[in-house]
């Protein structure tokens, strides 16, 4: 179990520290978008746990692991339940059909071991949102 949440624990400092690296540099595109991704999931119309669930269901179609890790976490954060992730997981998967399957493996892999249950594998994947 403490491997597993040495994985997770790892996953959420190496974003913070290259999101952290990648602002340092002099880049207004870079520096707008992560602006802009950090103010889309700040509370408006929609409270910021639909928003996180819609960025999860979106991660999992799109299929990038990072991102489907990060919204996990980030859904964790603000309340949602198992029962509730695993509508998020039903919807994700009607939407993005049979090719979802893997992500949802590793979706699931990573909620459990936030929540401290046993689980194998690692999330891998292309990037995730501020």
């Amino acid at each position: 179990m403490s491997s597993e949440k040495d994985r997770v624990a790892e996953f959420t400092a190496f974003r913070q520290r290259m999101n952290e690296r990648i602002l340092a540099e002099d880049n207004q595109v870079v520096r707008r978008f992560f602006a802009l991704d950090t103010q889309t999931y700040k509370p408006g119309a929609l409270d910021v746990k639909t928003k996180e669930m819609l960025g999860l269901v979106a991660s999992m179609v799109l299929r990038c692991d990072d991102c489907i890790s990060y919204h996990i976490a980030q859904c964790k954060d603000v309340g949602v339940t198992r029962d509730e992730f695993f509508e998020v997981f039903s919807v994700g998967l009607v939407v993005g059909g049979s090719i979802v399957i893997p992500h949802l493996r590793r979706a699931v892999d990573f909620l459990d071991r936030l929540e401290g249950g046993t689980a194998v594998g690692q999330a891998e994947g292309c990037g995730e949102h501020d």
